[in-house]
């Protein structure tokens, strides 16, 4: 049986949550697991606290073969470093910027000019028609 340390997606839409489970790698995502290790949450702001393991559990089912993914890998390498990082801060708020007129009013309203001045020419066309005669 090959066992993986790997992520267990919980929580709901567009709020994930994910469980470090050791599990069989044959067993579906969401599956059954064998032992559940810690938990990392993605939106907690304090990068120090999105994650909680267990390092000894870890260290055990390393030790005896387990695999971690590479997202489990990398987490395991933060935890034991204490290195997170800092979370970067919001950009600053801006006004909605004012939208263009569409280009199809901009064609029609071209179109009517320019039928405009051919009419106007037409006029004075005929104009210097009847005034030479």
């Amino acid at each position: 049986m090959a066992v993986r340390i790997r992520m267990k997606k919980m929580g709901r839409k567009h709020r994930p949550f994910f469980r470090i489970c050791i599990m069989d790698s044959r067993v579906a995502r969401d599956g059954k697991a064998i032992e559940e290790v810690g938990f990392y949450d993605p939106m907690v702001h304090d990068k120090s606290a999105r994650v909680k393991l267990n390092l000894e559990r870890v260290d055990y089912w390393l030790s005896v073969g387990a695999q971690p993914s590479e997202k489990v890998n990398a987490l395991i390498r933060k935890v034991r470093t204490n290195k997170f990082g800092t979370a970067k801060a919001p950009p600053p708020m801006q006004a909605p910027k004012e939208k263009a007129p569409p280009a199809a009013e901009e064609s029609a309203e071209a179109a009517e000019a320019t039928a405009e001045a051919t009419e106007a020419t037409a006029e004075e066309a005929t104009s210097e028609e009847t005034a030479s005669e």
